[in-house]
């Protein structure tokens, strides 16, 4: 019996993505973008992130699905904030890491916010589409052209 191999889950990459954008302002700021008391308008987009994040995943929870990025899915969820992005959940780490960027204000900060993106996108995205229009098929493809991947 083969196991299926173990993926880094999104929250792992966005921590090592954090990390990177501590170290990068701390070691290579490059321009400050932002000086304070400008700087706190990154809380906004953390903020909204964490809010995002947390009540997409407990929608996943509500419906009785998998949150677990390729996890068999037995519920296709189409309210909340998922009538207005297919992918809140990325959407709102995507604004996690931009705010926290934000709040530090420099643009070494920034540089691995379209690192992160890439990542979301090739590594998860793309796949989850595929898996998703395997298990739901029409239901899921119809969903596709009302609702943008991101926004």
């Amino acid at each position: 019996m083969s196991h299926p191999k173990r993926r880094v889950l999104p929250p792992v990459w966005l921590l090592i993505a954090l990390l990177a954008s501590l170290a990068l302002d701390r070691w290579l700021p490059l321009v400050e973008l932002l000086v304070s008391p400008w700087n706190y308008l990154g809380l906004l987009p953390l903020l909204a992130g964490l809010v995002m994040t947390a009540t997409s995943a407990q929608a996943f929870k509500k419906a009785g699905t998998a949150v677990v990025p390729f996890e068999q899915s037995t519920s296709l969820v189409l309210d909340g904030w998922y009538r207005v992005t297919r992918n809140p959940m990325y959407l709102g780490l995507v604004l996690i890491l931009t705010g926290v960027a934000l709040f530090l204000g420099s643009l070494g900060a920034l540089l691995p916010l379209p690192v992160f993106i890439a990542i979301l996108h090739f590594r998860f995205i793309v796949g989850e589409e595929q898996f998703l229009d395997g298990i739901f098929g029409e239901p899921y493809r119809a969903y596709r052209t009302r609702v943008r991947r991101w926004i």
